[in-house]
């Protein structure tokens, strides 16, 4: 069993309470409320821009000039091309791009962003994947499971959604990051690393529960 296959199995019951959540299958069929799904960029935008630190933290870390140019053409990648697509998709939703820019972090998207951050920061190159790896692999488990399924024909927005996460471009990220990590089986700490995928993993169940809650900062 690979490195990665058991940070999956440990991970089973929270990433299959993610596919099953009400926000992602009301995403499926097209019956999520537009204001929730609106909510939902916001909060990715933010998301983004913490995620870009990471990123730019595993280009630091990297052991070769090879794996830095990945993550560097991912970092140019997500700064220059997603966060503009962001940018362009939420206008299609009705949000500005001052919007974006003046939306504040909700305690989960705070909560999370923060753990990713500190875990890239303070731990090696093994670690910051492990941490990352959840977001892409998930999105890439749930695009692909919401396309199947079928994608909703009077939810344009929904189903372009689905379109770019099923894709085999975006996949192809979670299986370069899963070998890549595998390469550090017996290398490093397996139980910090499971501890490490598991707390992403649960982050990413709260990121779609939040989401569906609009959750807001105590007054």
């Amino acid at each position: 069993m690979t490195l990665t296959h058991q940070l999956y199995e440990a991970a089973a019951p929270v990433w299959r309470q993610s596919l099953a959540h009400p926000f992602v299958r009301s995403l499926g069929d097209g019956s999520l409320p537009l204001e929730n799904f609106r909510f939902y960029m916001r909060q990715d935008y933010v998301f983004l821009i913490e995620y870009s630190r990471v990123v730019a933290l595993a280009v630091a870390k990297a052991p070769d000039l090879d794996t830095m140019a990945r993550f560097a053409t991912l970092l140019d990648a997500t700064l220059n091309q997603e966060m503009a697509l962001h940018r362009e998709f939420a206008a299609e939703c009705g949000i500005t791009a001052e919007e974006l820019a003046a939306t504040e972090a909700a305690p989960t998207t705070r909560a999370y962003t923060s753990h990713l951050v500190r875990v890239a920061s303070l731990g090696g190159l093994a670690e910051t994947m492990t941490a990352l790896l959840p977001c892409q692999w998930g999105y890439t488990e749930i695009g692909q499971t919401l396309a199947r399924r079928g994608k909703p024909a009077d939810a344009p927005f929904y189903a372009k959604w689905i379109e770019m996460y099923a894709s085999e471009e975006f996949a192809s990220l979670a299986v370069w990051l899963r070998a890549l990590l595998d390469g550090y089986a017996g290398k490093t700490d397996p139980e910090r690393l499971v501890e490490i995928f598991c707390r992403s993993a649960r982050y990413e169940y709260l990121f779609w529960d939040m989401a569906y809650r609009l959750e807001e900062w105590p007054v």
